[in-house]
């Protein structure tokens, strides 16, 4: 294995920041884009910045298909460098690329076929449920285009050459959010298109994005097409769905459930839910350290492990907890002070900036253990227990999450689902640290896993 590959040669800290920090750029660009469609939609009109509130958490429950898909072939490639395995690489590519096609093309099939009827179900209606279907064919068209660009992308990231992401989601972010202003209010020859023009600048985006990055996977032979795609599909299949199947259910549960907290919010109006949904788009954008360490994690503890290293692996987990708890609470005390002109920035009514302002205030002090729950859900994933993330994820959403935001509307409104969310998140962290001793990745020689590791004993299971 060549040492531009090797995750294994160097410092634990050095490799996690090394694959983290492009992917922090790239992610950046792309929570960018959502923001971005918030602040021009919100000057459009409530109506657009409302319907975009009932859009993002369904996409982005669609988007964990790609999710899943990625961390499965990260999965695979990571943990096969590891054994210094690099032969077949090219078929497991072109292998991913095209389950990725077929399932993609089916999925979104079945929305756009369906979306009329979800989104009046979440309580979307008149100029709303307008909006929100003019928005939709677009993104569906785009979609595909995504989940392929995705999974070339994690064959680089599983490398440890994570800036070949970072660039195309960046350069593709950039193209997005050029043109989404152009599209919706229109300039010169071009007319105005409205929300429409949202979706637009999306596909139009995606489709070069991933033009580009196929041409630098087959200029560097990480993409080759004169493979026989047939030979050893099967196994192929078998091994990327082992930690597909359940990771894109991981990560469809979490934007499900905001689906269904959304309608929760509905309860309280128009007003609470334009509020509610800049506030997420804000808080996307707050993660993004603790999103790029979970995009970081997953090669390192690959790798790692498929070099039966299983104390690298643990170092990795602990410093990315670490990590996450310190950045959580500088963020806290910073949103303690400046949540009111922050959500003012993408809620263009005073009365939504009001709602978004309370969801940053409040949840925004247990951020950091959203964080500690994907750091280590996509630690668990690349250890090949992806059954765990999902279970842990699932408990957080279908347990918690969801029946408090309920229960909490119906007795004290909107800070109902607000405590609810912040109860998620603390409880979340428990569990993640709880199962990532129970798969062996995390040690007892450190005090944040000492309580939680009395409990997990009992439940960790044999290889």
């Amino acid at each position: 294995m060549s040492k531009k590959k090797n995750l294994n040669d160097q410092p634990v800290g050095w490799a996690l920041f090394r694959v983290s920090a492009p992917m922090s750029i790239g992610i950046f660009g792309v929570l960018m884009v959502g923001l971005a469609d918030a602040f021009f939609l919100a000057r459009y009109g409530d109506f657009a910045l409302t319907a975009v509130g009932f859009i993002y958490p369904v996409t982005m429950t669609l988007t964990s298909l790609s999710i899943g898909l990625s961390a499965g072939t990260s999965t695979v490639v990571s943990q096969a460098l590891g054994r210094g395995e690099e032969e077949g690489k090219q078929r497991t590519t072109m292998h991913a690329m095209l389950m990725g096609l077929a399932l993609s093309s089916a999925l979104v099939t079945a929305f756009f076929l369906l979306s009329p009827w979800l989104f009046g179900t979440m309580g979307a209606s008149d100029q709303v449920l307008d909006a929100v279907m003019a928005y939709i064919p677009w993104w569906c068209l785009s979609f595909p285009l995504l989940v392929m660009a995705q999974l070339l992308n994690s064959v680089f990231r599983a490398a440890g050459r994570s800036e070949v992401a970072a660039i195309t989601m960046l350069a593709q972010a950039t193209l997005n959010i050029a043109l989404t202003p152009l599209l919706i209010f229109g300039w010169g020859a071009i007319p105005e298109f409205g929300v429409a023009g949202a979706g637009m600048a999306t596909f139009i985006a995606r489709a070069a994005g991933f033009a580009g990055v196929v041409l630098y996977a087959w200029w560097t032979s990480e993409l080759c097409f004169d493979v026989n795609p047939a030979k050893g599909i099967v196994k192929t299949v078998k091994r990327i769905g082992r930690v597909a199947a359940p990771a894109s259910l991981s990560n469809a549960i979490n934007p499900g459930g905001m689906a269904a907290v959304t309608a929760a919010v509905a309860v309280v109006g128009d007003a609470a839910v334009a509020g509610f949904g800049a506030a997420t788009r804000v808080q996307s954008l707050l993660f993004l350290p603790m999103l790029a360490m979970s995009a970081g994690i997953g090669p390192v503890v690959g790798q790692a492990w498929g070099a039966e290293d299983q104390s690298r692996a643990q170092k990795a987990v602990r410093l990315t907890f670490y990590a996450c708890a310190a950045y959580g609470a500088v963020l806290a005390a910073v949103l303690l002070i400046f949540a009111q002109p922050i959500a003012a920035l993408v809620a263009d009514n005073e009365d939504a900036a009001e709602y978004g302002a309370q969801y940053l205030r409040l949840v925004g002090l247990s951020f950091f253990g959203y964080g500690i729950l994907v750091t280590g859900n996509a630690a668990m994933n690349a250890r090949d227990r992806a059954l765990w993330s999902m279970g842990l994820s699932a408990a957080r959403i279908a347990l918690i999450y969801i029946p408090f935001a309920w229960a909490g509307v119906l007795i004290f409104g909107y800070t109902g689902i607000l405590g609810a969310a912040l109860l998620a998140n603390v409880l979340g962290a428990f569990g993640a640290i709880i199962a990532c001793r129970a798969v062996g990745l995390l040690g007892t020689d450190t005090a944040i896993i000492r309580g939680p590791a009395r409990a997990a004993r009992s439940l960790t299971p044999s290889d």
